[in-house]
Parts: C-alpha cells; structure tokens; sequence
C-alpha cells in the first residue's frame, strides 16, 4: 500500500511539472513579443513604437498566408511553395486587375488553389513527402515567375491602389483569422487535422477520410495565399521577378515563433499563427532600425529560431513529419 501511495504522490509531481512546463511554453511566444517590442523600443529610442503602423502593413500578407500553412503543419504537413503560389498568384492579379478587381481577387484565389492541388495530387495521389513535392513546386513556378516578369515587372491597373487602405487590408485579414479560427476551434475540422496530424493510421481507423482531407488542405493553403497575393499587389503595385520571394521561410519562422510544434498534432494553438507573424515582423524591422547587415540580421535571426524550435520542437513526433 505504501508503494502505491508513493507511487501516486510521484505521479501527480510529475503531471503538475509537465502542466507548469506547459503553460510556460504557451506563455513564451506572447513574452517573447513583449519583450522584443520593448527592446527595440528602448534600443530604437521610440522609433519602434512610432512605426508600429508600418508593422502592421507589413503583418497583413504574412498573416494571411500563415493561416493556410497552420492548417498544413497542423496535419504534420510542411510548404516550401508558398512564395512560390504568392508569386504566380500576383502576376494573375496584375494581369486580370485591367479587366475588373472582382475578378483580380478571384483570379489569384484560383491560381494558388490550382498550385496546391498541384501539390496536394503529389503528396496524396503519388505518395511524396509534402517537403519534397513543395521545394520541387517552389523551383518549378519560381521558373514561370522569372520568365513572366524577368524584363520588366508586371504592372496593375492604377485601380489597385483605391484598396490600399487600412480598412480594406485589415479587413480582409481580419476576416481570414476570425473564419479561420472559428472553423478550426469549432468544427470537426480542426478535430480532423489535429488528429492526422497526432497520429494518421489512428486518424483512418476513427473514420477520418485522410487523404481527401489533405487534398483539400492544400487546397485551401494555396487559395488562401492568393487571397494574401491581392493585398500583395495592392501595396505594391506590380509584381517583380521577386514577388515572393522567402515568403515560405518568413512563414515557417513565424509559425515557429509563435509557438508552432513542427509536427503539428493536439499542442497546435491557432494563436500561434498571430504572435508568431508580429513577433517576426517585430523582430525583422528592430533589427533593420538598429543598421544592422543583412548578414548580422540573418544569424540573429537564425539564432532565435533555433532557440524557439529546440523549445517547441517535439521530439518524439518529429520523425513522422509527413
């Protein structure tokens, strides 16, 4: 009896630590914005606080296409393409935005659905890790982007710039959060990718049609990064050999700051998508006010997410990235 009784006491020890240790990972990524916020702040002589709506203008766009990886990740799924799609998607909004801007938007929409499905046909119907399929995607459509605007950057018409406000960008974004959250937290939705993404064998066993589900993720991550491609053109104006370029690498860091397991699974938060997009755009423009290189900027920055991923990285999952 005494054995048991020892053996309870050290279990409840062991579950209360595992529970502290939780809440202090969840904790991390919002006081880790926090405290870099300040820094700079401090660092920057004000300067950080004073630009806080230039942060905003730059969150919009990676914001948005995050939203479409989390769901990817969550599944234990990674995107490499999503500059890629973010590119193709801008010179289709540039190109139809002549035309009408109803059919801009919904243009660059299809383009990225179409990419993903690209993507999604590989990694489902023909058994290709999603890394692979992606990083080859990535190469592929860079290829197009360099071909269509190699000579000279692909204009919009100049209506694009009557949607370069506040209201419209915010909006826009905000709806793809709120509709995005509502869906993951409140529907079998985000039960289903949670569950792929803990464990997919499992997942079929409970009823869960695994594959289309992961078809249509990439989907849905491909038209949402077109959705982002507007609010893209919109700030810019045109679409340069380089449109999205790095955009998949912001997106992974972002995620990864804020909290993102790697493997994806149950300890996925969908406030990891929003303190993780501020906390790089954060980190990115204190770094570039302070008048640091390129290369200082990259190695802190390396350092960081290194850091964040030795935290939030689980290690017992990591091996069943899909």
């Amino acid at each position: 009896m005494a054995g048991n009784e020892k053996t309870t006491v050290f279990d409840a020890s062991e579950l209360k630590k595992q529970n502290i240790l939780n809440m202090v990972r969840s904790a991390l990524p919002i006081i880790g914005l926090l405290a870099v916020f300040f820094i700079f702040n401090i660092l920057t002589k004000g300067s950080m606080w004073s630009s806080r709506k230039l942060i905003l203008n730059q969150v919009y766009v990676v914001l948005i296409s995050a939203t479409g990886v989390f769901f990817i990740m969550t599944m234990g799924g990674l995107d490499f393409s999503q500059g890629s799609i973010m590119g193709i998607a801008s010179i289709v909004v540039c190109k139809l935005s002549g035309v009408n801007m109803a059919l801009a938007v919904i243009g660059g929409i299809v383009a990225g659905a179409a990419i993903g499905a690209f993507n999604g046909f590989f990694y489902v119907n023909r058994k290709i890790k999603s890394f692979i399929v992606t990083i080859c995607t990535m190469f592929l459509f860079r290829g197009f982007i360099k071909y269509m605007a190699s000579n000279s950057p692909v204009a919009a018409n100049m209506a694009v710039y009557d949607y370069d406000t506040t209201g419209v960008k915010l909006g826009i974004t905000v709806a793809v959060l709120v509709i995005g959250f509502v869906v993951f937290r409140y529907t079998k939705f985000g039960i289903y990718l949670k569950a792929i993404g803990a464990g997919e064998k499992a997942a079929k066993f409970a009823g869960i049609r695994t594959e289309r589900m992961k078809f249509l993720i990439y989907v849905l991550a491909g038209a949402i990064t077109g959705l982002a491609a507007f609010i893209n053109i919109v700030k810019n104006g045109s679409a340069t050999a380089n449109v999205g370029s790095q955009l998949e690498t912001q997106i992974l860091i972002a995620l990864v700051l804020g909290g993102m397991p790697i493997s994806g699974g149950a300890k996925v938060r969908f406030e990891n998508i929003i303190v993780g997009s501020l906390l790089y755009i954060v980190l990115n423009n204190g770094l570039t006010m302070m008048g640091l290189t390129t290369q200082a900027m990259q190695l802190i920055q390396g350092v960081v997410f290194l850091i964040f991923v030795a935290v939030f990285a689980d290690r017992q999952s990591l091996s069943v990235i899909k």
